[in-house]
């Protein structure tokens, strides 16, 4: 790729380059960027500069304000402008803005701080709005700065809205564009270089590219980092990766078990601790793009990341040399130049860099001296630069540890899930949850369902959204006659494979639980970190059940219970100890049994029991359950699929009764409220009809997939467009009439007639039988 023929640092000794762009070979270029090559040294040869250029303060920032050309910073500029506008209608939530921020509605909302609360929703839509506005200008360079403060300012207002949303991808964005406010990056290929001679192709100072290359090497080396973890490095974390699709070519030579140890977890380990130093080098770069480009491709099969990938992509060619898409659109022909970002000239001078002092010579090095630019000494600008870019690095390479600070967010995994850079390094499980109330005057004791007044379900293992969530039903719990509440969590969790066992002690009122930033949660429960070789027997003994049998691995602590109820489709069900010793008390029968390890008992099913720990350590028991009522049920599919085929190839001779002729005529939408057909054969059939779309979207074309997902995103985005456009006007000139106004949002609701068909057949779908909690 001629793009990667340029040297590591983007920004050698300043020299003027011709007016017009030759085409040279990448050792050609190297040598005319740098000095001739009799005076290069390996150093400049790898990082693009001198050891002298950094052996004192006014080198330094002489170094980070060098001249470079504004050609590779303009193109990533327009990129990220224009997948953020994407994002904006997708991930960030434009499209279903209404859903979330319904007026009225009792919501328990999660900022980072308690004082931030969401607008009204056309305010929200508003805010929206110009977030989207800042995006493109950022895209198309146009009033650049406002554009960036339109962008960071409501992004950064949404992000600290909803700390339930956060992930390391949304923070990185914000950071992106907080860099890019600060950068001169519509120096090329902008409208602002069209409106102003002086910005159009001027050079911008290294630091620009120093701060965004070493923010994207902290996002991959960081992440390395983080995946030394051990439960990354024996492969527990990403564990159900290895049976995707994606991986399908590497079955042929490895097994699964091998997959998922030496390519998902191996292979993801090793390209994130060396991925930004491939980058940085000309000789290792092609390798690097490669395989960076094929990582990135997988990551948005794999997981639903927004634009993630693409953004990550687009950061790649800022590590070739700055003036590669100059020698990139210069082979395209001549007739698409004016649209194209332009070859020449070469890049003017700016106020913003620091020009060093013309070699001394004779004949051509006079010559090219009279053209250079005059020299300048570092201004004060340009040393705050210097100070704000070395301070702004070493933040972010401290941030991501600095947890010691931060204890009050910090639970079995350290701080806020988000800028930590620790992706995909822990999974998590949820088995069971449970909220108590008490009612503070009366005594009553009540159930909540959980995840009530809330639309997310991240408040599970976070402590502080935890105290949040407690808090917002202390205040919700009055209006339905329910006085001074208290509070009370019991959820278990697995996290990488784990025991599922308790994250908070749920003998605390968490709504009088102290909770502070910058101390530990009192009542949060140890990791049980000296269980984890169980997994290796957990392995084993799912191994060795059939099909139709289930288990559930539990730790509990001493002093402790865990009440459950056993579904009466789980008709066998049995508890056996594995460490520890329990009580097991079966509640309606007022009965208590003592186990040992290795004892096991059964558990009667549509019935509460209490499980005990009263070891001194902590007690280690397995549920082993079959699901009764869907085994028979696959009975019952697997008779009515024999008879059917039967009845289709001529060898079924008796007529079919009433209850069974759908299976011959097929089951229509008016057929699904006929109490003559039996409700068995309905399942069946609703179950036959969902794997043949599943089938039928797995053998589509490339072509038919491609039109489906168009499709989606077009509907998507429309919506979006059309609410802002319905808020902007509610706003302008105030609410019309309601049914004015629900005509307009049916016609913003309205999708593809078959994607209509589709969602209305998933909903008729929700009532088949499947795995509840236990």
């Amino acid at each position: 790729m001629e793009p990667g023929a340029s040297d590591a640092t983007g920004g050698a000794p300043y020299v003027e380059p011709s007016s017009k762009v030759k085409k040279k070979s990448s050792t050609e270029n190297k040598q005319e960027t740098l000095a001739p090559s009799e005076q290069t040294s390996t150093m400049k040869r790898l990082f693009g500069f001198e050891k002298e250029d950094i052996s004192s303060w006014h080198r330094l920032v002489c170094l980070l304000n060098r001249p470079t050309d504004p050609a590779s910073l303009g193109i990533f500029r327009f990129l990220f402008g224009m997948l953020m506008a994407l994002d904006i209608t997708q991930e960030r939530g434009l499209s279903h803005l209404d859903y979330k921020y319904l007026d009225g509605a009792p919501v328990c909302r999660f900022p980072l701080f308690n004082f931030l609360k969401p607008l009204s929703m056309d305010w929200m839509f508003f805010v929206y709005f110009v977030m989207f506005l800042g995006a493109v200008g950022i895209m198309l360079g146009c009033f650049y700065r406002l554009a960036c403060l339109m962008f960071i300012s409501t992004y950064w207002y949404v992000f600290f809205l909803d700390k339930t949303t956060w992930n390391n991808h949304s923070y990185l964005y914000g950071l992106i564009g907080f860099q890019l406010m600060l950068m001169d990056a519509n120096r090329y290929w902008s409208l602002d270089g069209l409106r102003n001679p002086r910005k159009r192709n001027a050079h911008v100072p290294l630091w620009n590219y120093t701060m965004l290359r070493t923010q994207i090497f902290i996002v991959y080396f960081i992440a390395g980092v983080k995946k030394l973890d051990a439960d990354w490095v024996e492969g527990y974390s990403m564990k159900y990766l290895a049976h995707h699709w994606l991986f399908d070519p590497f079955k042929l030579i490895l097994p699964v078990e091998l997959i998922s140890l030496m390519v998902v977890h191996g292979g993801g380990l090793i390209l994130d601790l060396t991925a930004g130093y491939l980058l940085f080098f000309d000789a290792t770069r092609p390798f690097a793009f490669f395989f960076v480009s094929y990582f990135h491709c997988m990551n948005s099969q794999l997981f639903s990341i927004g634009m993630f990938a693409y953004t990550m992509l687009a950061t790649s060619p800022l590590f070739c040399y700055p003036d590669w898409p100059r020698h990139f659109f210069g082979r395209f022909p001549e007739f698409l130049q004016p649209i194209l970002p332009f070859v020449s000239p070469a890049p003017i001078p700016s106020s913003s860099c620091v020009y060093p002092k013309p070699p001394s010579g004779s004949g051509e090095q006079q010559e090219e001296a009279h053209a250079a630019p005059k020299p300048t000494t570092p201004s004060f600008k340009h040393k705050f630069r210097a100070i704000f870019t070395i301070l702004y690095i070493m933040e972010q390479f401290f941030l991501p540890y600095s947890h010691f600070i931060t204890q009050g967010y910090n639970n079995w995994t350290n701080g806020l899930y988000g800028y930590s850079w620790d992706m995909m390094v822990h999974s998590r499980s949820h088995q069971h949850v449970k909220i108590t109330y008490r009612d503070g005057v009366t005594g009553e004791i009540g159930y909540l369902n959980p995840g009530v007044f809330t639309q997310s379900r991240r408040w599970k293992d976070h402590g502080d959204m935890l105290k949040q969530y407690a808090t917002c039903l202390s205040e919700n719990l009055p209006h339905f006659n329910i006085s001074d509440p208290e509070i009370y969590f019991d959820v278990w969790v697995s996290i990488n494979d784990r025991f599922q066992q308790r994250i908070f002690d749920p003998r605390v009122d968490i709504v009088k639980a102290d909770w502070s930033p910058f101390r530990p949660n009192s009542w949060l429960m140890p990791l049980l970190v000296d269980l984890s070789p169980w997994r290796t027997k957990f392995e084993e003994i799912e191994g060795s059940l059939d099909n139709q049998t289930e288990v559930v691995f539990i730790a509990d602590f001493p002093g402790l219970y865990l009440e459950n109820f056993v579904s009466e489709d789980l008709g066998n069900t049995s508890v056996q100890v594995l460490e520890g010793l329990v009580n097991v008390e079966i509640v309606d029968e007022k009965k208590n049994y003592s186990l040992q390890p290795g004892e096991k008992m059964q558990i009667p099913a549509g019935a509460y029991h209490k499980v005990y720990t009263v070891s001194e350590g902590p007690s280690c028991y397995m549920y082993i359950y079959v699901n009764t009522t869907e085994a028979e049920l696959q009975k019952n599919f697997t008779k009515l699929s024999e008879l059917q085929e039967k009845v289709r190839n001529g060898t079924e001779t008796e007529p079919l009764p009433p209850e069974l002729q759908p299976l011959i005529t097929g089951l229509d939408d008016q057929d699904s409220d006929n109490s003559v057909i039996d409700p068995v054969v309905q399942l069946f059939l609703k179950r036959q009809r969902r794997m043949q779309e599943v089938k039928k979207r797995r053998e589509a074309s490339m072509i038919e997939r491609f039109q489906r997902f168009a499709s989606k995103k077009y509907y998507s985005i429309r919506r979006g467009f059309l609410m802002t456009a319905i808020a902007l006007r509610n706003l302008a000139v105030g609410l019309p009439p309601i049914e004015q106004l629900t005509r307009e949002v049916a016609y913003a609701n309205m999708k593809e007639p078959e994607t209509e068909t589709e969602t209305n057949q998933d909903e008729r779908l929700k009532d088949e039988v499947g795995h509840g909690e236990l």
